[in-house]
């Protein structure tokens, strides 16, 4: 071998042992040494790097051990850092590795309570000098194909928060391929993050730096809301019971010419959701809520949702006292503070123009299909005296194609219940800017119950029961001015109010129905058709002669005054239009009372039925009426003609007729202002008043039958003339009194009123009959049997007829319908000698069974229908009848009764219980119409007369005969 090339050989050898030294040991070595005396002189915090390896032959660097932080609480540091370095970086101009590994990198992210994080406090940096700013150069030229972290492990917990944040990954791998900070290259990453608490993250894409710019697709697995909530906590006080979200996303992100963000398929998912209020009380349930094919686009601002689906909400909300949503109290709280760190930062420089038109631009929203199922809502409103609450649900709903910029109109569809049985749907078109809908609106079995509270302030009147159900066809054209439309029809089933001081009925309906209803807002009311089922009201005039309304009413605070041209504008409003096409009233009936009168006064109408004809406040046109019914279920009642409500003055032409009304029930009138109660009599009366232009025309043709009057009353308003006299004067020979009493006047003049020229003729009409008596004597035909049928025999105290006086009646019904001019008229009789002890022996007996009926139910044993049923055994009386005593006498048995045996202090309460019935003329009187029913009741069913021909004679008290029977006279008269 030449002795050159074993000189250059010699030498390449030392060279390369003196690399390898310097590679393998002496450099490394250097390096940990400098490494550890500027972490040591550097770092906070104790710190230490284990071992540094090269080989220089391969260009391999490998890092063993890096520890920042307490020893067992590291805050930085991995096991091993791996880096191999290509000679291809030499002539490639850039850095070129070819793979980097880092085992069990360990992190500590942790935010104090004053918001230090402890990363930053880790090491102690000298001070940067300052140096004109230079124009940006391009990246360091790298490239790096593999790095892969393997087994991570990062740690985060933030104090900042009320309630500390924490939560861990510990199984954390990241994969990186072609790394590159060249322009246009690419690098595929790979990520696995789970955590011992569940929850895991999937990153999987592409990015590059030059420009920065990724794409690939994320994935949020089982994670737990807990983790985070304390961050939404400290902005509205809910307290997170439970709560799991899933989130899967493809991403496109770029910061090249501009910021770019496309995020699509994205797919939300979040269930068993759960929150309450601070002081425990449960806000929302949420058991499922799916949210997919979406998409979220930055640069065009724009959200498209492409279905959601949720499932089973549960959510409570109520209006308190002071009027604030309670939910609007919990999210009330003062406005943020401002950091120091935003106090010493000067103010932001003025957005340029385009700058300013990105900001202004509206983000778009876009929800292609939305469904909601098995909702629930709780509401409360707690502003009443009495709280309301009502629950909503189960509700499902659907919406289809909403534009948050509202360029076209979305579809929504609602169906829920409302209450225990009402139920609500809705569907149609809706939209936002403006706002306008269109929609179809159902509504069934609407407790309107939960209107009490409301009403209870103004009027003393409960709401018994009722149902509101409606189909309706909403059109809302603008909220500004207000201006919509709605068109259909609506019923109210089981309409009952009561009267909460008398506490009985005031108005109410089997049912009612709206059809053809069109109502413009500020314009119009329209209703086709009214249909009235078994209505019913009760009308009273007080002794004070005010009415049972104005009892009800509860008088309000008088309202601040309204200024003149305030009242200016009110009047020039144009007035509602209000057209009703027809009203029709099916087996209709009231109660009528006037307790002015001294005795009071009451009757009843029943059976009303007909039709009232169009009613428009806009068109002079009358409405036609025709009403039919019957007063005390025998007369008759009809109403014909036409008339207009908003203007009666203009044009009325209605036609009353009464049919046989009995006038016993007007001695109450009859006494005010006759001073005599009317023994007898039947009424017919006719009534026409036309009036045209406030100019009247009324004739009034009445009828008496058969009047005869009875003991004086005294009355202050009765008139000073010979009444008796002047009914018997006025009667014709078929016992009529005919009077017809034409009215005519104009009605435009204040002083002119109908009732004192009614009374005045009257007068006249009294006055000229007893002037001239020859001219009206009238004869009374009167005949009668050959058996003396006049009198009806009753057992003391029972109103049953006798198989006699059956017998009796039966010839009397006989005898009747052979003389059809001849009327009957009973007396119902009782007598206090024979009947008073009898019916106080049954009343007592009543009482008995009563008082054990109630007995027998309290103890829950087993009662027939009715207490009059019952047997009440001899042994419980007596402790019966002291309660009885005290209840009927009002007070305590005597104290010297005490010392008398039981038995004599028994008899003694029992005699002066019967003694207070017997005596008493309430039960007798009523035996005494009761007797008198039963006649009329047998003569009309039993012997087929005809009711109209059979009176009521006012009950009276007479002597029983010797052997006890009370005779009960019967009188005949003719027509």
């Amino acid at each position: 071998m030449p002795k050159g090339l074993k000189r250059a050989l010699g030498a390449l050898l030392v060279a390369l042992a003196l690399y390898s030294l310097l590679g393998f040991f002496i450099l490394p070595g250097v390096a940990l040494r400098i490494a550890n005396q500027q972490l040591a002189q550097y770092a906070t915090v104790p710190a230490h790097l284990q071992r540094i390896e090269l080989n220089p032959f391969s260009l391999e660097l490998t890092v063993w051990g890096l520890q920042i932080g307490e020893p067992g609480k590291e805050q930085l540091g991995f096991e091993k850092l791996y880096a191999n370095l290509q000679l291809d970086s030499l002539w490639t101009k850039a850095l070129h590795l070819e793979r980097v590994e880092l085992v069990k990198p360990r992190t500590e992210v942790l935010f104090a309570k004053d918001g230090q994080l402890n990363l930053v406090n880790l090491f102690k940096l000298p001070p940067s000098e300052s140096k004109p700013e230079e124009p940006a150069s391009e990246p360091f030229p790298l490239r790096i194909g593999s790095i892969r972290l393997s087994d991570g492990y990062l740690h985060f917990e933030d104090a900042r928060p009320s309630e500390p944040i924490e939560f861990l990954y510990d199984a954390m791998n990241l994969e990186l391929k072609n790394l590159s900070t060249l322009p246009d290259d690419n690098t595929d990453m790979t990520l696995v993050a789970t955590g011992p608490n569940g929850g895991q993250i999937d990153w999987t894409g592409t990015f590059s730096l030059s420009p920065i710019a990724s794409k690939g697709s994320l994935k949020v697995s089982d994670a737990k809301m807990k983790a985070f909530w304390p961050y939404v906590r400290d902005a509205a006080p809910l307290v997170l019971e439970d709560g799991t979200w899933n989130l899967q996303s493809d991403y496109n992100f770029s910061l090249g010419k501009q910021t770019e963000l496309l995020l699509e398929n994205v797919a939300l998912s979040v269930s068993s959701f759960a929150i309450k209020a601070p002081d425990d009380r449960p806000l929302a349930r949420l058991a499922r809520l799916d949210v997919s094919e979406t998409s979220i686009d930055l640069a065009k601002q724009l959200v498209t949702v492409g279905k959601i689906r949720s499932e089973q909400l549960e959510t409570w909300a109520a209006l308190e006292a002071d009027g604030q949503l309670d939910w609007q109290k919990l999210f009330a709280s003062q406005p943020p503070k401002a950091t120091e760190k935003q106090k010493a930062e000067p103010a932001a420089a003025e957005p340029t123009p385009k700058e300013q038109a990105v900001e202004d631009k509206p983000w778009q929203v876009l929800l292609k299909d939305t469904q909601v199922r098995n909702y629930r809502v709780h509401l409360a409103d707690r502003t009443r005296k009495e709280p309301v609450s009502l629950d909503v649900g189960p509700l499902n709903a659907d919406l289809q194609n909403f534009d948050s910029l509202n360029q076209s109109p979305f579809t929504l569809r609602l169906d829920s219940g409302v209450g225990k049985q009402g139920k609500l749907q809705a569907a149609g078109e809706v939209n936002l800017a403006p706002v306008k809908a269109k929609l179809k609106v159902s509504t069934q079995d609407i407790d309107l119950r939960i209107a009490q509270a409301y009403i209870s302030p103004f009027i003393r009147l409960e709401l018994r029961s009722g149902m509101l159900g409606a189909d309706l066809d909403l059109d809302l054209k603008s909220t500004e001015p207000l201006a919509f439309t709605v068109a259909g029809k609506a019923r109210v089933n089981q309409m009952h109010t009561l009267d909460t001081i008398k506490d009985r009925d005031f108005v109410k309906w089997q049912q009612l129905d709206l059809s053809g209803i069109d109502y413009r807002h500020g314009d119009a009311l329209s209703i086709g058709r009214v249909d009235l089922q078994q209505p019913y009201a009760r009308f009273m005039i007080n002794e004070d002669r005010t009415t049972n309304i104005d009892d009800l009413l509860i008088p309000q605070p008088a309202g601040k005054e309204t200024t003149p041209q305030a009242r200016t504008a009110a009047s020039n409003e144009k007035p509602l239009g209000i057209r009703i096409g027809q009203i029709t009233i099916n087996d209709g009936s009231a109660n009528f009372a006037d307790f002015s009168l001294t005795p009071n006064f009451a009757t009843a109408i029943q059976q009303l039925n007909g039709q009232i004809g169009t009613i428009d406040n806009r068109q002079p046109v009358p409405a036609k009426v025709d009403v039919k019914g019957k007063v005390d279920r025998y007369a008759p009642v009809t109403i014909k003609g036409a008339l207009n409500p908003f203007n009666p003055l203009a044009s009325l032409d209605i036609a009353t007729s009464f049919k046989r009304v009995e006038l016993t029930t007007l001695t109450p009138y009859s006494g005010k202002f006759a001073g005599y109660r009317i023994r007898k009599g039947r009424l017919n009366l006719d009534l026409h008043y036309l009036i045209t232009n406030g100019q009247l025309k009324a004739e009034n043709k009445v009828v008496v039958e058969q009047l005869q009057l009875g003991e004086k009353v005294d009355s202050p308003d009765a008139v000073d003339l010979p009444i008796r006299l002047a009914i018997a004067l006025l009667k014709d020979t078929e016992g009529k009194i005919s009077i017809e009493l034409p009215v005519t006047g104009d009605l435009n003049n204040p002083q002119f009123s109908v009732m004192p020229i009614v009374w005045q003729t009257l007068r006249n009409l009294v006055l000229r009959a007893v002037q001239a008596p020859f001219k009206l004597i009238g004869g009374l035909i009167a005949g009668g049997g050959s058996e003396d049928l006049g009198t009806v025999a009753f057992t003391p105290g029972s109103s049953d007829l006798t198989a006699d006086a059956q017998g009796s009646l039966d010839k009397l019904a006989a005898a009747l319908q052979q003389r059809p001019t001849l009327r009957l008229e009973i007396e119902g009789t009782s007598a206090q000698s024979s009947d008073g002890p009898l019916i106080a022996g049954q009343r007592l007996e009543r009482e008995y069974q009563s008082t054990y009926y109630k007995m027998l139910q309290r103890r829950g044993d087993k009662v027939p229908a009715q207490a009059s049923m019952l047997q009440v055994p001899e042994d419980d009386k007596p402790a019966m009848l002291e309660g009885i005593y005290r209840s009927r006498l009002k007070q305590q048995p005597p104290k010297e009764w005490e010392q008398l045996d039981t038995k004599q202090r028994i008899a003694n309460m029992r005699d002066a219980v019967l003694m207070s019935w017997a005596e008493s003329s309430v039960l007798l009187r009523q035996l005494g119409q009761a007797r008198a029913s039963s006649i009329k009741d047998y003569l009309v069913d039993k012997g087929k007369l005809e009711d109209d021909r059979v009176y009521f004679i006012d009950a009276s008290l007479g002597e029983a005969e010797s052997d006890g029977r009370v005779i009960t006279p019967l009188h005949l008269d003719a027509e």
